[in-house]
């Protein structure tokens, strides 16, 4: 009931006394309720993918609660929409249930009989809406390329920014640690683009000499120098059309930022030793470890770069603050290990499994990807014993509560349990111990999905 009492209510009638009495009765009961006295106002609040129900009388001044119904449902038709009808509406109401209503409640009516009805109403809607989330993520898990792997709130508000992003012309900064992914961000960025046809050229900018990475970026002509012995097409002119992703910009030489930024304001390069212009129609995605307005106020970024590429960033968490993915992306790596390598993935112990952890992981996912194929490589050879123990108290685990603690570790067997078992809910719940309710209710409590084990 907790969860459905999160979903929003909007009350439309405009006899005062229903509205406090029928609000008062919902907010007494755990709702959240919206009141307002005509439909035009409920349209300033009902917008696309809004999450609550919608109760209205039907006999409104100006548009009617009929009218308002079948805008509603227009917008969204899987939006329970309760109708309040009086004496002699009955037959209104019934025919409005076969165009989209979801029920209908006579006046005068009772307190309970509203929330017996409004209960139904809102755990339809919950149903629909997590439905449309796993189809999302579905669609997202499903797709070619690469993933984001994880079920923490803070991977989940990255993956719906990506998504909300991706099909945009935007250019993208993306700040992360090393290790964390930025160059796998900015391949999903890009394969969820409608650029995903075209090329995705990479250039790290800390790995080329500053003498040739001009060179490299915007191509020259044959003689433009004394080594150009024949034309190269450059970085920006090989991803015309795709995606450009320039990890590491922090590292640029500051005589390039400003010709950089002028390819981000002109979309156009000239090669080195020639005049012709070429157009450019692609994206570019920027990735730094470090905080470039720091370093802009340093003296070490060119401020107007850093504005003009932080129009829309995407920050990937560090691992430590996102604990409770570690087991999921260790059974991840050792799943592509164990196909890559032809090997079985061994039995992961409770002693490593807390060994994951408590570790603080400053090489992030990549540490943690390099560790699950030396496991699978080594098996129980293979040592779990990381230099940097005891974590640091920056992540905030050792300010964690004991049941806290004990969740997350409870996780992560669970998820060790499922990967051994390769998904079988059934080999799972006997080897824990577990009747099969409340191995169901865990492996909700804590995000994990038996397909994730297959």
């Amino acid at each position: 009931m907790s969860e459905n009492r999160l979903l929003p209510i909007l009350l439309v009638d405009d006899e005062e006394h229903i509205r406090l009495a029928a609000g008062q009765a919902l907010e007494l009961a755990g709702y959240e309720v919206t009141a307002v006295e005509t439909a035009e106002q409920a349209f300033t609040i009902i917008q696309d993918d809004w999450p609550g129900i919608l109760i209205t009388d039907i006999n409104l001044p100006g548009m009617d609660g009929l009218e308002l119904m079948k805008q509603v449902v227009n917008l969204d038709a899987t939006l329970p929409v309760i109708l309040i009808t009086g004496h002699g509406d009955i037959t209104m109401a019934v025919g409005a249930m076969r165009d989209g209503a979801y029920d209908f409640i006579e006046k005068p009516f009772s307190s309970d009989l509203m929330l017996d009805v409004v209960r139904r109403a809102i755990e339809k809607r919950n149903l629909v809406i997590e439905n449309r989330r796993l189809k999302l993520e579905l669609e997202a898990q499903s797709a070619p390329g690469p993933r984001i792997i994880g079920n923490t709130s803070m991977i989940a508000q990255v993956r719906g920014l990506v998504h909300a992003i991706a099909d945009t012309p935007a250019d993208i900064l993306i700040l992360g640690e090393t290790g964390t992914g930025k160059d796998l961000m900015a391949r999903y960025i890009h394969e969820h683009s409608h650029r995903r046809d075209q090329n995705f050229v990479a250039i790290n900018c800390g790995a080329v000499p500053e003498n040739l990475i001009e060179s490299e970026l915007f191509g020259h002509e044959k003689g433009a120098f004394t080594d150009a012995k024949a034309r190269r097409i450059g970085k920006f002119e090989h991803a015309n059309g795709g995606t450009l992703f320039l990890d590491e910009i922090e590292s640029m030489p500051m005589t390039l930022q400003i010709k950089l930024l002028r390819v981000l304001e002109e979309r156009a390069i000239e090669r080195l030793g020639a005049n012709e212009v070429i157009p450019l129609d692609l994206r570019v995605i920027a990735a730094t470890k470090v905080d470039l307005r720091e370093a802009a106020e340093q003296g070490n970024f060119r401020e107007d770069l850093y504005y003009r590429l932080n129009v829309v960033r995407v920050d990937i968490p560090p691992l430590r603050e996102r604990r409770e993915d570690i087991g999921l992306l260790f059974q991840h790596f050792s799943l592509i290990a164990s196909s890559q390598y032809g090997r079985e993935v061994p039995l992961l112990s409770a002693e490593r499994m807390h060994s994951l952890m408590t570790h603080d992981w400053p090489g992030n996912v990549r540490e943690l990807r390099n560790l699950a194929e030396r496991y699978v490589l080594l098996g129980e050879s293979c040592t779990f014993d990381f230099e940097n123990k005891p974590i640091t108290d920056n992540d905030g685990y050792n300010n964690m509560s004991l049941p806290d603690k004990v969740e997350q570790f409870e996780s992560m067997l669970i998820q060790a349990e499922l990967a051994r078992c390769a998904g079988s809910i059934k080999e799972t719940l006997t080897s824990l111990g577990l009747p099969r309710k409340t191995l169901y209710d865990k492996m909700k409590k804590y995000g994990l999905d038996k397909k994730d084990f297959k």
